[in-house]
């Protein structure tokens, strides 16, 4: 990236005071969302702007953004946007930064969005301990409603934009989208059976869009300088720059934005400064607690960090919360605390991922704690793989990528737990 493009998103690093909607606007900001709104710019051509940039979702799926978009059923109304706030994955730290950093641009980019899918309602979905963000956020959407942004008849035409926030209670189950959608009509956080979708059927039973912080944050800018101007950046089917979460065993722990297709080298040496006590690196999770756990040799550090390429090396991209793990962590410890954590946040809806999460914790705490046997080790593998493909939503899955690649890839940890 030039200079003068090093940041996307964490715009605050150039800008330091652009949390100040005067700095912000003195940048220019706002005045996308006026032109989009005030020339009657027609969605339909905003949505194809998006989908020709190439921005995929930055929540974890990484499903093509205007593509999403254009499912919306334009027969049925009204539509709603719903903001993924909920950034509860293990090792995910992106999206508060963006929006305690960099707020205005995270508004003027769900604006935009909200314009492109003809919606006029905007629903902010938090996760309960942000509730410091949410009356700062509360208190920004006041002052945009002064200004103008916010509200009826903008601009001098008819299109009217309301924009709440809306606390979860602190359940991981609520970042799975039917879930969240489920909370915020004031139900049990629990997954939807799909079909339908959301585009077609979401927020009280109308065409609904949900979508992560990260990935609107983009739109305004993409909006702007168009779909060429983005494309600049990443690869060509991982376009555009992502921010990684950057954890574990690292000097330098932090959010570093860069191009999809940066080499984990790159981001654990350069960026994240090593490993502590220049210790070896041992594995890499690249997607927080629900993924995979790759074996960090020299072909896992030289993958480029984008959907396409994590995959080769046995694991998902998802939402780029990588943590780092060195030779002083033991893999029966690691999903010791997945497990656990797997366990609580599971929402209970479906047998095989409540019964299942419950059974692999019990094994990991035998072999833990040295009275389990091969035998345990063998069948928490088998009971793992019973989960796979038979749940509601990907928590169940998730809940079984740290144990499975850890059994298969790190087996002298386990033997080492075990009795003979």
């Amino acid at each position: 990236m030039s200079k003068v493009d090093k940041h996307i998103l964490l715009r605050h690093h150039e800008i330091p005071d652009i949390a100040n909607i005067k700095t912000y606007q003195a940048d220019g900001g706002f005045e996308t969302f006026r032109k989009v709104v005030s020339t009657k710019m027609d969605p339909v051509e905003l949505k194809n702007i998006v989908h020709d940039s190439g921005l995929r979702g930055r929540g974890g799926a990484g499903f093509p953004t205007g593509l999403k978009w254009k499912f919306v059923d334009d027969n049925n109304w009204p539509h709603y946007l719903v903001v993924n706030a909920d950034e509860s994955e293990p090792g995910t730290f992106k999206d508060r930064e963006i929006m305690e950093k960099n707020p205005w641009q995270f508004f003027e980019g769900i604006m935009v969005s909200a314009y492109a899918i003809s919606a006029n309602d905007i629903y902010i979905y938090l996760r309960g301990e942000f509730w410091e963000l949410a009356h700062v956020l509360d208190e920004q959407i006041e002052l945009m409603k002064k200004e103008g942004l916010l509200g009826k008849n903008l601009f001098g035409t008819e299109y009217e934009l309301n924009i709440f926030t809306h606390l979860g209670a602190g359940a991981y189950i609520c970042g799975e989208e039917t879930a969240l959608l489920e909370s915020l009509e004031g139900k049990m956080g629990q997954p939807r059976v799909r079909p339908p979708f959301p585009p077609a059927v979401g927020l009280y039973a109308k065409p609904t869009v949900v979508n992560n912080v990260e990935t609107l944050a983009n739109v305004s800018l993409i909006v702007e300088k168009g779909a060429n101007w983005y494309r600049k950046f990443g690869t060509e089917k991982s376009a555009g720059t992502k921010v990684f979460s950057l954890s574990g065993r690292v000097k330098n722990p932090g959010n570093y934005e860069l191009p999809l297709g940066t080499p984990f080298r790159e981001l654990i040496y350069e960026h994240g400064g090593g490993i502590i006590d220049d210790r070896p690196i041992k594995g890499i999770m690249a997607a927080g607690a629900s993924s995979s756990i790759i074996v960090a040799d020299d072909k896992a550090l030289d993958t480029p960090m984008d959907y396409e390429s994590v995959p080769d090396v046995g694991a998902q991209l998802g939402s780029a919360s990588v943590i780092i793990l060195d030779d002083t962590v033991d893999m029966s410890w690691l999903i010791n605390k997945t497990t656990h954590f797997f366990k609580h946040e599971s929402c209970g809806k479906c047998t095989p991922c409540r019964e299942g999460a419950f059974w692999m914790t019990s094994l990991t705490e035998r072999i833990r704690s040295k009275k389990g046997t091969m035998e345990d080790v063998i069948l928490l593998e088998d009971v793992a793989k019973n989960i796979k493909g038979k749940t509601l939503c990907a928590l169940g899955e998730f809940s079984t990528e740290a144990v499975l690649s850890a059994i298969e890839r790190f087996p002298d940890d386990f033997d080492a737990q075990v009795n003979k």
